[in-house]
């Protein structure tokens, strides 16, 4: 079963539709059971799958590769277009791609090889957007971050369980300035998670975590990566892309191109040269996670 057939017991559960995840040909478009992946790597630069959604509201899973890359993609299925915020994280198991996405202003969790989703709360439409950096709070597990709408910024501790412990502001308004957030790891090679964020101009910065989110102090002074990022139309990270042990940021250019950035772990210059590892037609996913 896992998360997939959880995210379509929800919504049939919301909309009230007749939902079945398809049969797919293994040998065509995968398999719709995802293997468990443990990272070998620590967690602070664990490898993630890639996950895309269409405009059709069909899923895509791209699992890591051993060593770097992704396999060929597994059709999750359709009806995902009911979901409007993803956010992958591993609370149920190191390196698991267990799930809260939000319909509504509903806020749900399954975890990838469990039966059951979870109803983590209502309210969370005060939100335009949530995202995870990997563990901001020093307690192991991944965290959630939202942005309100009023742009000021939220921490989310998670658990093994994947219920979040009360928020606590991490940003004050001015985060509506940036138009995409993401990281996953330590860019800047202190020992802590990281915050990516593109600012409306196009400018990359990256804020170096403290470690210790939960007290509200959740980040040191940004650092200015570079200021034409605006010609990528997505920013993700999935980790540790390449296997070399450092966070790697991937974008999607203007053709639907893929590049990966490849992380360093210098805050003097996060990112080595980009590489191209796919060609147009990413474009087609209106979600990147």
């Amino acid at each position: 079963m896992g998360w997939a057939a959880g995210l379509a017991a929800a919504i049939l559960l919301v909309t009230g539709g007749a939902y079945a995840l398809p049969k797919l040909s293994t040998a065509a478009s995968g398999s719709q059971t995802r293997a468990h992946v443990d990272s070998a790597a620590p967690a602070a630069t664990k490898r993630l799958s890639l996950f895309g959604r269409k405009s059709d509201g069909i899923l895509y899973d791209y699992e890591p590769k051993s060593g770097a890359g992704w396999e060929r993609a597994v059709k999750l299925g359709g009806g995902y277009g009911e979901a409007d915020q993803f956010v992958q994280a591993a609370q149920s198991a190191p390196g698991a791609a267990d799930l809260y996405f939000r319909m509504g202003s509903t806020l749900y969790y399954t975890a990838e090889r469990g039966n059951d989703t979870k109803v983590i709360g209502g309210g969370w439409n005060i939100y335009n957007l949530l995202m995870s950096p990997g563990d901001l709070g020093g307690s192991s597990y991944d965290d959630l971050v939202g942005r309100h709408t009023d742009g000021s910024l939220w921490f989310y501790q998670g658990s093994a369980s994947g219920t979040l412990a009360t928020r606590v502001r991490i940003g004050n308004s001015g985060w509506n300035g940036m138009n995409a957030l993401t990281g996953r790891g330590d860019y800047t090679g202190d020992g802590h998670n990281d915050l990516i964020a593109r600012s409306t101009s196009g400018t990359l910065y990256i804020y170096p975590g403290s470690g210790n989110a939960a007290s509200g102090s959740a980040f040191h002074s940004r650092i200015t990566v570079g200021t034409d990022w605006g010609a990528y139309k997505r920013l993700v990270s999935t980790g540790d892309q390449d296997g070399d042990g450092k966070p790697d940021l991937i974008a999607v250019d203007s053709a639907g191109a893929l590049w990966l950035f490849p992380g360093t772990g210098k805050a003097s210059a996060p990112f080595a040269a980009r590489v191209k590892i796919g060609n147009s037609g990413w474009s087609a996913f209106n979600v990147l996670f």
